[in-house]
């Protein structure tokens, strides 16, 4: 009997489920199928349309911009050209310069050539009052020892940095003069990182035409006994409580001079050497550069040094040249610099 019924119930619930999926058939195939109309298709195909013009017009109007941006650069390239005079030598030509500084215009000036030059030197050289006699005329700035500053001579990037913004007429110091510069340059002491890194600082100078100005003394002597009296005024300040490396007066110099330094000779051949050998050095590392080579003590008493030199090297023009040779002969009569 229990096998009867099973069999029973079995026979019942397989009608039912059939039944419930033939219904959930029906209940799928009954259901209204989603059809868009023509008018939503052509709608969303305008839309469509629409961006991609509108992005179209943007790629254009960008391009334009940058079409527009790249011929006002050739202008402006054009502009800054540099300028020609004829009466240049075309040997010449490397060490004429045109700068257009960042900060300012040259103006009516933007055509007037510029050298550039660099004084190499060693301190207690005359180096001071060298480049106080080029500073006196109105169209040439020497900017003094730019890299005493260690972070500038960090390395060559940081050393090139610095000479584009001097070369480029950017630096500002009390040196710098009006727009109408015909000469830029700085003091560069020969231990000041101009050593360590001659080889890429020679390429630069090279590629930049900058000529080269070496100042130093004869009497290594003199400077070594001047360094020593400039240390002692560092620490004592003799001067009315006052430092003063470079003096210009008569009686500063007789108070400086009181002091006799002590030198020590076990010391005093091996520091000579040294300071004779790190200007020969200076000399070897940059031979290919265009340079003069003067020593304070013939500048000081005119034996064998004559202003023309100073104009060959720098090229600049017969005014500026009568003017230096005037600046020269006035230094010298008053005696305003004096180095013991």
């Amino acid at each position: 009997m229990e096998g009867v019924g099973r069999e029973h119930d079995s026979s019942v619930a397989l009608p039912v489920e059939d039944f419930v999926a033939a219904k959930d058939t029906t209940i799928l195939s009954t259901k209204p199928t989603r059809r868009y109309p023509l008018a939503s298709w052509v709608a969303i195909l305008a839309l469509a349309t629409l961006v991609g013009v509108y992005i179209f017009s943007l790629s254009l109007k960008q391009n334009g911009m940058l079409f527009g941006l790249r011929q006002t650069n050739m202008i402006e390239k054009e502009r800054e050209q540099p300028c020609h005079h004829p009466g240049v030598p075309e040997t010449e030509t490397p060490y004429v310069h045109f700068p257009t500084p960042n900060t300012y215009s040259r103006k009516e000036c933007a055509c007037t050539p510029v050298r550039f030059f660099a004084i190499l030197s060693m301190q207690r050289s005359g180096s001071g009052w060298f480049e106080t006699l080029l500073n006196s005329h109105e169209n040439i700035s020497s900017n003094g020892e730019i890299f005493s500053v260690k972070d500038r001579r960090s390395n060559v990037t940081a050393i090139t940095q610095t000479l584009d913004k001097l070369y480029n007429l950017d630096w500002v110091s009390s040196a710098a003069k009006n727009e109408c510069t015909a000469a830029v340059g700085l003091k560069w002491m020969l231990n000041q990182g101009l050593m360590k890194h001659h080889q890429e600082i020679a390429e630069y100078f090279n590629r930049r035409g900058v000529s080269l100005i070496f100042l130093l003394r004869r009497n290594l002597l003199q400077r070594h006994v001047s360094i020593l009296a400039n240390d002692y005024d560092r620490n004592t300040k003799q001067l009315n409580g006052t430092h003063k490396a470079h003096v210009h007066h008569r009686g500063q110099a007789d108070v400086l001079a009181q002091y006799k330094p002590t030198i020590d000779t076990k010391l005093l051949i091996a520091e000579l050497k040294r300071s004779d050998k790190l200007a020969a050095d200076g000399l070897v590392g940059f031979k290919k550069i265009r340079s003069i080579v003067l020593y304070y003590e013939d500048v000081v008493s005119n034996h064998t040094v004559s202003p023309l030199a100073l104009y060959s090297c720098l090229g600049i023009n017969q005014h500026l040249f009568l003017s230096i040779t005037y600046i020269l002969l006035s230094f010298r009569s008053s005696q305003m610099c004096w180095i013991f």
